[in-house]
């Protein structure tokens, strides 16, 4: 059987995984309704394989890369779950002091892909903090399913303390020089946003296809960059009152719809990556970050 392209897969089959990736649907409900796309020669099997995240073969930075120092941390969130790890990195044998961003993971706590984003930033002249909100249930369990499980069991407000304090760590590392940014996805999209809600001090917020705040949005003073996909009806729903807020309160953002892409279009892993659109998105983000978190 020929090697399946992303081209070979109807949209309503990414629709199907999204609901999956966002708890709409029980594994055995997705494969069955999976099987109704199995035809032509293609097996429920072959489909699943497809579909899920590959970690082995999509990281785009060397964890040994010799210009990063990168390794786990643990810092408290009191307001939180404790005691949370996190991925800290930034660029190897750096003299002056940088600026920081958090890097908020999915719905699935911190995989290789988020760690993977987080020493990218790194390299591009940061220091990064990914936090594993997984971590007060014995953290990221090495697949996503698990991670999704997991994630479920806590309540989302506690999960954006631990990244609320991952702001207050940054803020205070001796080799960061206090301007601190937010980036994430998906759920992490959400946090980003919820950070610039209540955390008067960030310096700037990158929401990926992140679910919208519905209030105090005249509380924003982080200058903000929304990334939307074109297909993604779900999140998209929501953006255009919250546009209309943040035109209300004169809030400073940009926002970028790719058309013809996918939720999670960023993310290397699954066949929903769309390098075009992500690598587009992400220079814009560092570009964002580097003009806002520089000094």
């Amino acid at each position: 059987m020929k090697k399946l392209k992303k081209e070979d897969i109807k949209q309503e089959v990414f629709d199907l995984y999204d609901d999956y990736a966002h708890n709409k649907l029980q594994r055995r409900e997705f494969i069955e309704k999976l099987s109704l796309y199995a035809v032509g020669g293609l097996t429920v099997s072959s489909l699943m394989s497809f579909l899920l995240p590959n970690y082995k073969d999509t990281m785009l930075v060397n964890p040994n890369d010799p210009d990063l120092d990168s390794g786990y941390i643990s810092y408290e969130s009191p307001k939180g779950g404790g005691t949370i790890k996190g991925l800290l990195s930034k660029p190897k044998n750096t003299v002056k002091k940088l600026g920081g961003i958090v890097v908020v993971h999915e719905n699935r706590g911190l995989n290789p892909y988020i760690e993977d984003t987080a020493r990218r930033a790194a390299l591009a002249g940061f220091i990064t903090l990914a936090p594993d909100a997984l971590t007060p249930l014995g953290g990221y369990p090495g697949n996503d399913d698990e991670g999704r499980t997991l994630q479920r069991q806590r309540d989302r407000f506690e999960m954006l303390e631990d990244f609320l304090a991952a702001f207050d760590y940054l803020k205070n590392h001796e080799q960061c020089h206090g301007k601190i940014g937010v980036v994430g996805f998906c759920f992490g999209g959400w946090i980003s946003n919820m950070m610039a809600v209540k955390q008067p001090d960030l310096a700037a917020a990158v929401p990926f296809y992140g679910s919208q705040p519905t209030e105090d949005i005249d509380k924003i003073q982080a200058p903000l960059m929304l990334h939307y996909a074109g297909l993604d009806q779900r999140v998209n729903a929501g953006w255009p009152e919250y546009e209309a807020a943040l035109k209300k309160y004169n809030k400073s953002y940009e926002a970028f719809v790719y058309p013809n892409v996918n939720h999670g279009f960023h993310n290397t892993t699954t066949p929903r990556y769309d390098k075009e659109s992500a690598e587009l998105a992400w220079g814009r983000t560092i570009d964002f970050f580097k003009t806002h978190l520089n000094v």
